[in-house]
């Protein structure tokens, strides 16, 4: 009754911890695997790094420290990839012998050997290294997050993962099965129309880039070029011209990378008018043989590099390939033979179109374009398309290990389509399995008539419904869910994961379908109740794992109204206990049911204490925003209007703790204000207000999140901010503000926006004004009087997210490292606070926000907060 979800499961995580840190054996490893010893990650190649470790908020996370040490590296690179920073592969650190080379060459200036000398890269590990030793080391859902930055940085992924240690690969179809793609091929041009979908289950031609035997043209680095035009080139592989690129490798020969060509509409910009897999084995095939069969199998066409060809081609001529062969050579190459090529190509029975010669009058631009023509044909003359989740098929002929094989990844897979698999229409099954209306009903907001006979009546009929949910008997999809979620922990982990993706299809099936109706609708202004109905039906047309949350939740607060000794009440009162257990590790859980504007008290009040909010307009950026600063998972726009508040946990490290004073930082994303969708519903402002109100109410820093400049947009937003810090002051709550601009390009953005943020300040003072007068508090004259703000320190600039057109366009540097200063930022105002503002009376809280519900007081563990708007 009293549970506290700080207490027992916290003293398990850090056993679980101390477990991982102190392993009774220290595993030894083969020459080639002493590299995870050499960057510190020996302990891990047993005991997998999860989320929650690579997480935490440490000393390390928000410094600019020199790395001096190889196993700084792995740690540097997943800091720099968690905030998707494109400059994550540039991994060195100063070595001693660096540091005596540069003291040398300051005394000796004059002597020029040292120029003539090479720099010995050999000590530097590979990124390609890096990236394999951290896969190995990681469990699936570190992999799985690593897989979707890299993606969103346009690196490629790992398609098959060798493991030297027992040379067997691993199709990593798990570690890809969060990444979703949208883009527009040729055919849906002139509609403007786009595809989006989950990237295994695309349906894609597939085409491979090997090497056989030494090879004296860079693969990886003709890829880059292939797949980029020059105004917008990307090194989407790791090659030897890049940053260490030179150094041996020695742990990630036989790697198979992965990325995907994704056409965006325009023919002047598209370099293939449709989408294209594109794979790069990295190796000589002749030693990976097993990874060469698969990608015969798999693929359209296999393009095969090489300097120097045996007549015989044994591995050329396998007759079990799928794939047409071509071959890619360099006439410049000292090992060139032309009459050795002639018989293999009669031997293979090659056109001419299937060779592609580097010559010493064709330049790298032409040689690109002629290979870039090949690939297009093979594209086109092709009917082998292939999934990635067909490959597991071919995997396991071949003996190829296949993530997804694991037990427990199986059984929740099982357990997940048991539920989602018997949802044939969503608004059917929500209504039927959700009680929305029910729990509509039970609303808090007695203030619209705040007289002692309102109150009654309305805890009467509260009573009599809270009996009618009672009487309702809980239905199979809600039972499965809870019951899988009682699963062990990793169990537990891949039932959620897989569940969010299965509902995120079908609602993603859903949208499109009503998107093509109400563009239809649209064409004939007739049609205007026709088009509200739609609107309507968007709005209602996602389902999420939030909704089975919301059920439990409203279960778990209607048994509280049965006696304590009563079988359905005891049944459920391990609920909190659940949630508090995904909550510690790393899941976000819903803090605001967004439907019905109800706080399910009971299941957050034990953990809220200090929080960061942002706020903001729908669509401006806020999820992203606190997903590149916290390297967190909350869930980004893709066209489906989600409503509500979600919350969930970084743990403070030892280091870090005692300078914010505090155990945990706690995220809450919130939906965005002035949502195009819900401003059809009859309620939106009110419901922005109260929204607004409740993380204004719960922070002590508050970021107003704005993608736009001096729009009614914004106005409405800081109007409904400045009604909640002003009702903050009554508490004797004055929390901080930043306001962050979004998509500002200038460098000089800072300098010449200062008239602006004056006439900023002088809007939030009239509406201070105003505001003070509407709440009967006109003693608040200035903005400044209900919060600390300040014009210079409290406005931020931030650049745009992508770096180019997408679909294929990367994160922009700039927008990860200014999102980083800005993390930076809110670190030392949190570390500079007087005092931290616990919610030791939500209660009292709530009534100000003119909601009133009865709930006892619990104690927290100190955390601080942060708060998104969703997009």
């Amino acid at each position: 009754r009293d549970f506290n979800p700080f207490k027992l499961p916290f003293s398990l995580f850090q056993l679980s911890n101390l477990a991982r840190i102190s392993p009774k054996s220290k595993p030894t490893f083969t020459s080639d695997l002493c590299l995870l010893e050499d960057v510190g990650l020996e302990q891990n190649y047993r005991t997998k790094l999860s989320l929650s470790e690579i997480l935490v908020l440490n000393r390390k996370t928000i410094s600019d420290d020199t790395l001096e040490y190889k196993s700084d590296l792995p740690w540097h690179f997943l800091k720099k990839l968690m905030m998707v920073n494109v400059t994550a592969r540039s991994v060195t650190y100063v070595s001693d012998c660096g540091l005596n080379c540069a003291d040398k060459s300051e005394n000796t200036d004059s002597d020029l050997d040292d120029l003539f000398d090479s720099p010995n890269t050999d000590d530097m590990p590979n990124p390609l290294d890096i990236i394999t030793a951290l896969f190995l080391c990681s469990d699936g859902f570190v992999q799985q997050e690593m897989a979707l930055k890299m993606s969103m940085c346009q690196f490629s992924v790992p398609l098959l993962l060798p493991n030297c240690d027992t040379n067997q690969c691993t199709l990593m179809l798990w570690a890809m099965r969060d990444i979703v793609k949208e883009y527009r091929p040729s055919s849906l041009s002139e509609s403007k129309g786009f595809i989006e979908d989950r990237i295994v289950l695309s349906k894609l031609p597939m085409i491979s880039f090997v090497r056989l035997g030494e090879c004296s043209l860079s693969k990886s680095e003709i890829l880059n070029k292939l797949l980029t035009n020059s105004q917008q080139h990307h090194e989407t592989f790791v090659h030897r011209n890049m940053e260490c690129g030179d150094s041996p490798r020695r742990i990630s020969n036989g790697l198979t990378e992965i990325t995907w060509y994704l056409p965006c509409g325009n023919t002047n910009i598209d370099i293939f008018s449709q989408p294209v897999a594109v794979a790069n084995l990295h190796g000589d095939i002749e030693s990976f043989e097993t990874q060469y069969s698969f990608l015969c199998q798999t693929s359209a066409a296999v393009f095969v590099f090489f300097d120097h060809l045996d007549s015989e081609c044994s591995l050329l001529t396998n007759q079990n390939r799928k794939a047409q062969i071509y071959l890619v050579g360099n006439y410049e190459s000292k090992c060139f033979s032309k009459d050795v090529l002639k018989k293999v190509q009669t031997k293979l029975d090659l056109t001419k179109n299937n060779i592609i010669i580097k010559t010493k009058q064709k330049n790298d631009a032409d040689f690109v374009k002629d290979l870039r023509k090949t690939v297009r044909d093979a594209v086109e003359n092709s009917n082998m398309k292939i999934t990635i989740e067909q490959m597991a098929d071919f995997a396991h002929e071949l003996g190829i290990l296949v993530d997804e094989d694991s037990p427990e990844c199986q059984k929740a897979k099982k357990n997940a389509q048991a539920i989602t698999g018997e949802i044939q229409d969503i608004h059917r099954f929500k209504k039927i399995s959700f009680h929305d209306k029910r729990r509509k009903n039970i609303g808090y907001k007695s203030w619209i008539k705040n007289t002692e006979d309102y109150k009654s009546d309305l805890h009467l009929k509260k009573e009599e419904l809270r009996k009618k949910q009672n009487s309702y008997g809980m239905l199979t999809a809600i039972t499965c869910f809870i019951n899988a979620l009682s699963s062990p922990g990793t169990e537990r982990f891949y039932f959620l994961k897989l569940m969010r993706m299965n509902l995120d299809n079908m609602s993603r099936v859903k949208l499109s379908e009503l998107q093509e109706k109400y563009k239809e609708k649209c064409k004939n202004s007739e049609n205007k109740e026709e088009i509200k109905k739609i609107d309507r039906q968007i709005s209602n047309s996602s389902l999420g794992t939030e909704h089975f949350f919301r059920e439990m939740g409203q279960i778990y607060e209607a048994s509280l109204s049965l006696t304590q000794t009563d079988p359905a009440r005891q049944q459920l009162q391990h609920l909190p206990k659940l949630c508090a257990e995904l909550l510690l590790d790393g899941f976000p859980l819903e803090l605001v049911d967004g439907d019905a504007s109800n706080i399910p008290l009971r299941w957050v009040s034990d953990v809220l204490s200090q929080l960061i909010t942002v706020l903001g307009v729908q669509g401006t950026g806020k999820s992203t925003l606190l997903n590149t600063m916290f390297g967190v998972q909350f869930a980004v726009s893709s066209g489906r209007c989600t409503r509500g508040a979600f919350m969930l946990l970084i743990k403070i490290n030892e280091d870090t703790k005692k300078v914010l004073n505090c155990d945990f930082m706690l995220i809450i994303d919130t939906e965005g204000l002035k949502s195009s969708e819900l401003a059809q519903l009859d309620n939106s402002y009110e419901h922005d207000n109260e929204l607004a109100t409740l993380v204004v109410g719960l922070s002590d820093v508050t970021i107003v999140n704005i993608a736009m400049e001096n729009s009614p947009e914004m106005k409405d937003i800081l109007q409904i901010v400045v009604h909640a810090f002003l009702r903050m002051k009554e508490v004797g709550k004055k929390p901080k503000c930043v306001f962050v601009h979004q998509n500002v390009s200038s460098v000089s953005a800072h300098e010449k926006n200062l008239r602006d943020r004056k006439l900023l300040l002088e809007q939030l003072n009239e509406m201070t004004q105003a505001a003070a007068k509407m709440e009967k508090k006109e003693e608040n004259k200035s903005f400044t009087d209900v919060m600390e703000y300040s014009p210079d320190t409290g406005n931020w600039y931030i650049l745009g997210l992508w770096n180019g057109n997408p679909p294929m366009a990367p994160v922009n540097a700039g927008y990860s490292e200014a999102v980083y200063e800005l993390k930076k930022h809110i670190i030392q105002l949190l570390r500079n606070s007087e005092s931290s503002y616990f919610m030791q009376n939500l209660l009292q809280f709530l009534k100000l926000g003119k909601t009133s519900q009865k709930t006892r007081q619990k104690k927290v563990s100190k955390c601080h907060f942060a708060t998104s708007k969703r997009k």
